[in-house]
């Protein structure tokens, strides 16, 4: 059965020639001679983070904690009752156009734009103009997890790992520091940190980037992280597209749920 679809799903890279000779006709931004290097079909992959943990820990906070997180972080844990397609989202991968980031259907350009993410991240707190920015000086991964969680450096430092070319604290050590946690503000935002770190940008899988970190130690003066995730998603689906396959690191959830706000 799956095959069966993929089969079908290949003849849309007719739909990627036409968008690329429609561009070349038109005089836009497609050089004269362009040829591309785009393969035909991608064979993308949305591994996802398993969620039941982050989901029984929520269905089992009492009022007081589900308003804070609100009150601070938004109405995130929607995201985690969100199934991914991974049909839906293999189909969805071949009508993307690299050229100008957007999914072209047919006749049809459909762009992810910062509002629609902004309404999907359903978070009232955040303002659409204080864009992020990674500073210049920051904290160093240790200091930032010392002041999210309010844990000593010597905790901090023995659960720091190396991921590949970046540094991670793994789901499980946050888990049970949720779980035991005295302070419930801290409570909620270490749960927030680990929706974002296996939600947001699943990057590494049950692990939280410091990338992640640095990006939420931000929130608090209310920048909006819609950018950075539109980015990602921008640059994991291209790279995939030009590979020819890999696996998507953005917010699959977001993506299908903007997807689904169209049709």
């Amino acid at each position: 059965m799956e095959n069966e679809f993929l089969n079908k799903v290949e003849d849309n890279a007719v739909v990627r020639m036409w968008s690329e000779k429609m561009q070349l006709e038109k005089g836009d931004s497609l050089a004269k001679g362009y040829m591309s290097e785009l393969c035909d079909f991608i064979r993308i992959s949305v591994t996802q983070n398993e969620f039941r943990e982050l989901r029984d820990i929520w269905a089992c906070s009492d009022d007081e904690t589900k308003q804070l997180f609100y009150q601070n972080y938004g109405d995130l844990p929607y995201l985690l009752d969100i199934k991914v397609d991974k049909h839906l989202f293999q189909a969805m991968a071949q009508f993307w156009n690299s050229v100008y980031s957007c999914f072209t259907f047919g006749k049809v350009d459909l762009v992810l734009t910062v509002e629609e993410y902004t309404t999907l991240l359903r978070c009232l707190k955040v303002q659409v103009d204080k864009t992020y920015s990674r500073a210049a000086n920051i904290p160093t991964f240790v200091k930032k997890l010392m002041s999210i969680t309010r844990m000593s450096e010597q905790w901090v430092i023995a659960r720091i790992q190396q991921k590949g070319d970046g540094k991670c604290i793994p789901w499980v050590s946050l888990r049970d520091l949720i779980v035991a946690h005295p302070d419930v503000k801290k409570k909620v935002d270490v749960f927030a940190l680990s929706i974002y770190g296996l939600v947001i940008f699943p990057k590494a899988l049950r692990h939280i980037d410091e990338a992640v970190a640095d990006l939420f130690d931000r929130l608090d003066k209310r920048v909006t992280p819609v950018l950075i995730i539109l980015a990602e998603t921008f640059k994991s689906l291209s790279a995939c597209r030009r590979a020819g396959e890999g696996r998507f690191i953005g917010c699959a959830q977001l993506l299908l749920g903007w997807l689904h706000s169209h049709f």
